[in-house]
């Protein structure tokens, strides 16, 4: 362990930070951070929607509603901040706006196919929210990367007689010209489904999800994309028919398989949320950081109905220390469960048909096993996501902490 701990604080640490402080990154990184507001009230109403599930109360509100005012607009949302914020640090103050409402409309022109193959009314289609967030950041990034080539050009003389805001309004012209010309031409000229090519990559997973490598890719794929800050709901389209298919065929036919959204959410592997966060939430409530205590606090309660975004979107997204415990635990838990289910036959393979994935562990353990032994198993795995997650974030702590130190001098 001390040798991990050096390792992470000489050699590993540093190269991370030189990484964390590309402009990229940042930009990245922080826009993320600002949807975290919205992400903290989105678990609140997720949270207020329990009681009514389960205890099937009439005319109880229907927060989820709610719910997708705030989580379902998170793509939408992230599409405006990253070209925004990337102007910003790159001192292209007076092009933030711009670019910010440029990379909104060419979110919504790659959208817009899909929206309206499926029929769906107002502003509730799953692609604005967590669904089309990997496509929001590419459409972001993109228009970030034009507005920045364009961030100084002029087509008028630095001491042209001609108004500052009317200047600036005909020199946005040709860069917005250009990405949203080019979003045009891509989506509806040529017809490149940019929303379907995103899932299709995914595809294949369905053909080898219930081998043992399928299974640890496909959960090593869950933790690396949302430990960019990119929710794995976005593989939904892809992993919901697989995984409602394999739990039926436990409960109605007999057969094993162990890739089902029971196994997953309720009853192994993700304690506290995707890529088990929720050993993570307690070693920030008792951290020495008042700022990582503050954030567990506040993701405490959520984590304990498996709503770990506050915990992902304030800790891990884009912060390389804790990004890398994230895809190991995306590794080691799933290889633990396949041992403990179909190597040795310790705790049994879920064959109850469970999917509420906000049901807290172990009670959801014990609803789909029904055994003391899965109770182990999803003990096992929490104690080792433990010791997983321990050395990065005592490493991250420290930071954190001499941050905190330098701002009270």
């Amino acid at each position: 362990m001390n040798k991990l701990m050096e390792w992470l604080k000489n050699d590993f640490s540093p190269k991370m930070t030189k990484i964390n402080n590309n402009v990229w990154i940042i930009t990245l990184k922080d826009s993320v951070m600002q949807l975290l507001p919205f992400i903290l009230l989105g678990s609140v109403f997720c949270l207020l929607t329990i009681p009514g599930a389960a205890y099937e109360i009439k005319n109880y509100p229907n927060f989820w509603v709610p719910f997708g005012w705030t989580m379902g607009m998170l793509s939408l949302l992230i599409a405006f901040l990253i070209p925004f914020n990337l102007m910003e640090k790159k001192k292209l103050r007076k092009q933030r706006l711009i670019a910010g409402c440029t990379g909104l409309i060419t979110f919504l022109i790659v959208v817009s196919p899909q929206v309206i193959k499926d029929g769906t009314i107002g502003f509730s289609h799953s692609s604005l929210g967590a669904g089309g967030m990997f496509v929001a950041i590419i459409a972001a990034v993109f228009t970030g990367y034009i507005m920045g080539l364009f961030g100084k050009f002029s087509f008028f003389k630095e001491y042209s007689v001609i108004p500052d805001f009317v200047r600036s309004w005909f020199d946005s012209m040709l860069p917005i010209g250009i990405v949203l010309v080019t979003a045009w031409i891509v989506v509806d000229i040529v017809h490149v489904d940019i929303y379907n090519i995103i899932l299709n990559i995914f595809m294949p997973l369905a053909n080898v999800i219930e081998t043992p490598w399928g299974f640890i890719l496909i959960m090593f794929i869950y933790c690396f994309l949302y430990s960019m800050g990119i929710s794995s709901w976005v593989l939904t389209p892809v992993t919901k028919p697989i995984f409602l298919a394999a739990i039926t065929a436990n409960a109605t036919m007999g057969a094993h398989n162990l890739v089902t959204s029971e196994t997953i959410f309720s009853a192994y592997l993700w304690i506290g949320g995707i890529g088990c966060t929720f050993p993570l939430v307690i070693m920030h409530v008792v951290s020495k950081s008042s700022k990582l205590k503050a954030l567990g606090r506040a993701s405490l309660v959520p984590s304990i109905f498996n709503i770990n975004e506050p915990m992902v979107f304030g800790s891990i997204a884009w912060n390389p220390i804790m990004m890398l415990p994230m895809w190991i635990n995306g590794i080691i838990l799933p290889a633990i469960v396949w041992i403990g289910t179909k190597v040795i036959a310790f705790a049994p393979i879920p064959k109850v048909i469970f999917d509420m994935w906000y049901v807290p562990f172990p009670i959801s353990t014990w609803v789909t096993t029904g055994t003391i032994s899965g109770i182990l198993l999803m003990l096992i795995c929490a104690t080792v996501s433990t010791l997983i997650w321990y050395p990065f974030f005592k490493t991250y702590e420290k930071q954190e902490v001499d941050k905190e130190a330098v701002q009270t001098h």
